[in-house]
């Protein structure tokens, strides 16, 4: 592997970075001047936004000639686990997060349910062009009703800080759509070398495609979420960094995957590896957040704790399972039978102690 292909992987990631920070920037301000709330601006604008780093990933790897489809699977179902184990476990550590009714109504539901269809439309080996219509329409339809409620809410959406400042409102919008097309053109690029970067360092080190696209590209690529939301965690716009982490893996699902999927030539291949482990671990992650969400409805620092233990984990057991390590065995076992009964328990208890809480208060 050349020094070349070194330099294009990293300036690759770094134009991903810059171009959706310019992307969601334009996209924002945008979006702001037609009122829109906070929390429904992190579960489309924003969350589209810092996705397009996915999508343009996916996509060149999907069309990418002598296979790519393992990245470009990877690179969803990883950014998924990352998005919500590490992004939201470290935006809860540095800053508990308020979650809004509408999150554990309809959107963490729904995650739910597209995190399932993912898991169903793969069970056969490949999600082909009509499964990615499939989804793409379910964006379609889960947008219009995210715009239906943002019309009947108005103003009283949530009384977190504005996404942008009160100035940022007054730049010409002109201004605004050049951000938005030097944003996509970098991201289109920054796809480019980064996907062939990510091939060639699995080919050299002889770890899988599909490793690769749920650690290194996974992370990569989800740097515009990280940003957003610790930054907005920080400054105490919590329907910002959850909403945007919610909002980010259904758009990767409907949006990413249905897309990538429709133009590929013969759809997307699923590795047996993915459909056995990753894509189970990425459902079942999902399915975590309900009952963590609906307990006090928000997510302690001591649960943040946790959802980063559990990424470590699982980037662990990546990594022993492409050694084919001798320690794999006993280490599957400690999680399975120790650590996530544990998990699963305490959850279940805390849930259990919030229900009753409520039926006594009402």
């Amino acid at each position: 592997m050349s020094a070349l292909t070194i330099v294009l992987f990293v300036l690759g990631l770094v134009l991903l970075v810059v171009g959706a920070e310019l992307l969601v920037g334009g996209a924002a301000r945008l979006a702001a001047r037609l009122g829109v709330t906070p929390l429904v601006i992190g579960l489309t604008v924003v969350a589209l936004g810092t996705s397009a780093p996915e999508l343009a990933v996916s996509i060149s790897a999907a069309l990418a000639p002598g296979g790519g489809a393992d990245v470009a699977l990877g690179n969803i179902v990883g950014s998924n686990i990352f998005n919500l184990l590490f992004i939201l476990g470290l935006s809860a550590l540095l800053a508990p997060l308020i979650v809004q009714r509408q999150l554990v109504r309809l959107d963490v539901p729904l995650m739910i349910l597209a995190s399932a269809a993912c898991w169903l439309m793969a069970a056969d080996g490949t999600i082909g062009r009509v499964d990615g219509v499939v989804l793409f329409a379910a964006l379609a339809a889960y947008t219009v009703i995210l715009l239906r409620i943002a019309r009947r809410s108005g103003d009283s959406g949530g009384d977190e800080a504005p996404l942008t400042e009160p100035g940022s409102l007054t730049a010409k919008v002109p201004v605004q759509l050049v951000m938005l097309v030097a944003g996509l053109g970098m991201l289109v690029l920054g796809s480019h070398w980064l996907v062939d970067g990510a091939v060639a360092f699995a080919r050299l080190f002889g770890v899988s495609e599909l490793v690769i696209g749920l650690t290194i590209v996974a992370a990569g690529t989800s740097l515009p979420e990280v940003a957003t939301s610790v930054l907005a965690a920080v400054r105490g716009q919590r329907d910002i960094a959850v909403g945007n982490v919610v909002g980010s893996n259904i758009f990767n699902i409907f949006c990413v995957l249905g897309i990538s999927a429709a133009v590929a030539p013969n759809g997307i291949a699923v590795a047996p590896a993915a459909l056995a482990f990753d894509i189970p671990v990425m459902t079942a992650v999902a399915v975590s957040c309900l009952p963590l969400f609906i307990t006090g409805g928000s997510l302690s620092r001591w649960e943040g704790l946790l959802f980063l233990f559990y990424y470590c984990a699982y980037t662990a057991y990546l990594i022993l399972a492409s050694q084919q390590h001798e320690a794999l065995a006993t280490y599957g076992m400690a999680m399975r039978y120790v650590a996530l009964p544990l998990t699963a328990i305490t959850l279940l208890v805390g849930l259990v102690l919030e229900l009753r809480r409520r039926r006594r208060a009402a």
